[in-house]
This record gives C-alpha cells, structure tokens and sequence, in this order.
C-alpha cells in the first residue's frame, strides 16, 4: 500500500522539492500552501493550510483523511525567516516568526496525532535549521524558533513512542531557495547603532542562501528516513563547514567559538 505523505509549505523551496522526489517515489503526497489556488506547477495537490489558524489545520488535516483514509508521514517544512538587530524588530514580527516556526507545527502534530494512534503507526519529520543549534547574530528569532523545535521534537518522540509513532528533526542549512527574499528584514535604520554591522550581516547571509545547494539533497535524505524503520533523533543536511560549525559549539569553550563566529560576519 503507498504511503500518504503531507507536507506543510509544499509550493516552493524545500518542500517542493521534497514533495516532487516523493512523487517521483509513487508515494502519494500533499502538499500545503496559504493559497493553493495561485500555485499551477505543482505536480502534486495542494490543499489550503495556514499554519497559524488551528481551524485551517483541522480542516486541512480531515480533507487528507478523507481523501485517502490515513496520514502515514507528517513533513512539517512550512516557515519563515526573519534578520535583524533584536532590539529593532517589531514585537508583532517576533510573534509572527514563532507563529509559523514553532506554533505552527505544534498544531500540526496535535491535529494529526489522533490519527496516527489509531493507525499505531506514522512518521512525522520536522524540518528545522543548523540555525536552531546557534545563537547567529542577527538571526536570533530565527534561531530560537527553530531551536525550539528541535527540543519540542525531542521530548514529544519520548511521549508518543509506544504508539508506534516516530518523530525525528531534518536541519538544513542554506539551500538555493526563495527564503532570502520572502523573510522578514528589519529595515536598515539611517544611523541606528546596528547599521553598519547589521547591513554587512545581511549581505553575508543573503550571500550564503545564494550559493546554496540544491534542495533536492534534503529530499534525498528526507527519503532516507522514511526508509529507516528506526530513525535518529537529529540529522542534518549542508555544506560540510556548517556542519562542522554544531560539532565545534559541542567542544570548544563558549568564548572562543563566540569569537570564531563574531569573526566569520565580521563583528
């Protein structure tokens, strides 16, 4: 029997791709978007879900079960970014962030838990980020959004274990998407005391998710654990320096890696 694969934020980036390697892999996948409707290239459907309205989720969530009698794999990519200095980003924007990085996909496992126990199977993958596992100047929100996940995901594993549910964390690092341009900036403010850093911050990071790699690699390991019957608790996927970046936060001293990553955007 083919699987039945949701993922949130399946129109572009990441979870398009994901979407369209599963495709090609006869699974049998949704997707989400806020406005399925403006969305004409995708090769598989996709249903309205905003990950900050419960009511949507539950709508969403039953409009899957109905169509195909089950959820076998939850892939909770949908999220935005956010730069810049924390004391200048609106409260109203941080709010937003979290909305969509960390509620977003709590209501999203909370709507699709009671049918995976029935089941007494399911998977589901949280995307988050390397950026979860740092604290990046200028990135803050975002880093503890997704950091948060990451722990989220930890303990709800424990919780729902002997229900035969798995639940594991995808972090990517940059990847040649649209997140660069559709994430919220603080505004470079004429003389603020963050202009000069902050811009050249930005500039760096926008210059990263450039020279990205293909997003079809997070695919390809996406895939490689839904194969596993048993997956881990933590897989990342990126260049080889960010992921050396988390191993070197585990063992040097919380100054000196401070200094090597004030040192790499030029603080």
């Amino acid at each position: 029997m083919k699987k039945v694969v949701l993922i949130t934020g399946g129109s572009s980036g990441i979870g398009k791709a994901i979407g369209e390697y599963l495709h090609q892999k006869e699974f049998i996948v949704y997707g989400t978007s806020r406005n399925p409707e403006q969305i004409t290239n995708s090769i598989f459907p996709l249903i309205a879900l905003d990950v900050r309205n419960l009511e949507s989720i539950q709508t969403a969530i039953q409009k899957v079960i109905s169509l195909s009698g089950r959820i076998d794999i939850l892939i909770n990519n949908a999220g935005v970014g956010i730069t810049g200095p924390l004391e200048e980003i609106p409260m109203n924007e941080i709010k937003n962030n979290f909305e969509t990085n960390f509620f977003g996909p709590i209501g999203v496992m909370q709507a699709v838990l009671p049918q995976m126990r029935t089941q007494n199977s399911g998977l589901i993958i949280n995307i988050t980020s390397i950026a979860g596992y740092l604290g990046l100047p200028y990135r803050s929100v975002y880093s503890a959004s997704k950091g948060a996940l990451e722990l989220i995901t930890e303990a709800l594993r424990m919780e729902v274990k002997s229900f035969g549910i798995q639940i594991t964390n995808l972090a990517p690092g940059d990847f040649a998407t649209k997140i660069a341009y559709s994430r919220f900036h603080a505004p470079l403010i004429k003389n603020s005391a963050y202009e000069i850093p902050y811009g050249n911050t930005l500039k760096t990071m926008d210059k990263h998710v450039d020279s990205g790699s293909n997003p079809n690699e997070v695919a390809e390991v996406v895939f490689q654990i839904i194969q596993n019957p048993s997956p881990k608790i933590h897989y990342k996927v990126g260049a080889f320096m960010q992921k050396l970046s988390i191993v070197l936060k585990r063992i040097l001293p919380d100054k000196t890696y401070e200094k090597i990553i004030m040192n790499h955007y030029k603080l």
